[in-house]
């Protein structure tokens, strides 16, 4: 794995203890043997104060290994890398079995050429960074972790635990993943994506737009309808203009963004109250559970008790 001052500690950690503990349930000598590959043998600093230190350094690495991965930092994506540490991941990444990213290790990737063309993910805060960055690179927004071909690329931080968990599945078989995710406390393998953790809200007009106040409408009117129509009065034009312009800037068709919407506050509703299901679908304008439940499974993967089972902080009544 490579690692950098500013490293994200548990983009390292996360993926290796997985690692270790796989090696303790195998046979001598069919365990995993782990580099670190760092600017120097030197520790580097990570983004929390942790050092933590490289068995070798860039111009030494040589592989080639069954497995390269660099990890991620939260500098990475408004950041240049230098050509010394592009050299390196280049040289690894070619001679290597598989190689890939934790979180945004990716962006080192997409800066060393390695992401034209590829499905990938990262974190869901920098999807659209990376998109915008790397326009060749097909960016998945919500995956938990991703492969295509040799390369493997991740969600956010403890996603590169599903990314070691996943490897060990492919390695050894999925009664191993389980053994460490159980050593771990962690899921052997999660549902969904990373659309469980993440507001749906997040829309990119421009101040001047007449888009920007249509938030604040859906977000106050979910009970009703909400069509096309409806939306398209609220900002003055007409619908085929609306649905047009909508699509432009929003990059989902109003119908979509309307879904989202209710399903971003259904899910607060979830993490927050114990008011039953009946009750969350109506006043989230999805008229019923069943319609809930559809769009949940659709978007995240997981049904609404699932979803309150896990993130709920109070009991359902």
């Amino acid at each position: 794995m490579l690692i950098f001052d500013g490293v994200q500690a548990l983009d390292v950690s996360g993926p290796l203890d997985v690692f270790a503990e796989a090696t303790g349930f195998l046979p001598d000598g069919e365990g995993y043997d782990v580099t670190l590959i760092g600017p120097t043998v030197s520790p580097v600093r990570a983004s929390n104060g942790m050092g933590i230190s490289a068995d070798v350094d860039y111009d030494k690495a040589t592989g080639p290994f069954d497995l390269f991965l660099v990890a991620g930092g939260p500098k990475l994506p408004s950041s240049v890398i230098d050509e010394r540490m592009k050299t390196c991941i280049l040289r690894l990444a070619k001679t290597s079995q598989t190689y890939g990213s934790v979180c945004t290790g990716a962006f080192c990737l997409g800066q060393s050429g390695l992401l034209d063309g590829k499905q990938v993910t990262t974190h869901w805060q920098n999807a659209a960074n990376l998109a915008a960055r790397f326009p060749l690179a097909k960016v998945d927004y919500d995956r938990i972790y991703l492969r295509d071909g040799n390369l493997l690329t991740s969600a956010g931080v403890t996603a590169g635990i599903d990314l070691a968990l996943s490897v060990i599945r492919e390695h050894h078989g999925g009664s191993l993943a389980v053994a460490v995710a159980k050593r771990l406390v962690v899921v052997a393998q999660r549902q969904g994506g990373q659309s469980q953790f993440s507001p749906y809200i997040e829309m990119d007009f421009k101040e001047d737009s007449p888009l920007v106040s249509l938030t604040k409408y859906v977000m106050e009117n979910l009970g009703k309808p909400l069509t096309v129509a409806d939306l398209a009065q609220v900002v003055g034009m007409s619908a085929r203009t609306f649905a047009r312009s909508f699509v432009e800037f929003a990059k989902v068709t109003p119908a979509e963004f309307v879904e989202k919407a209710r399903i971003d506050v259904a899910r607060h509703a979830l993490e927050a109250t114990a008011q039953p299901l009946k009750v969350v679908a109506h006043q989230c304008g999805f008229g019923n559970p069943k319609r809930m439940r559809q769009a949940f499974v659709k978007r995240l993967g997981v049904t609404p008790a699932e979803y309150r089972e896990r993130f709920n902080l109070k009991p359902a009544a």
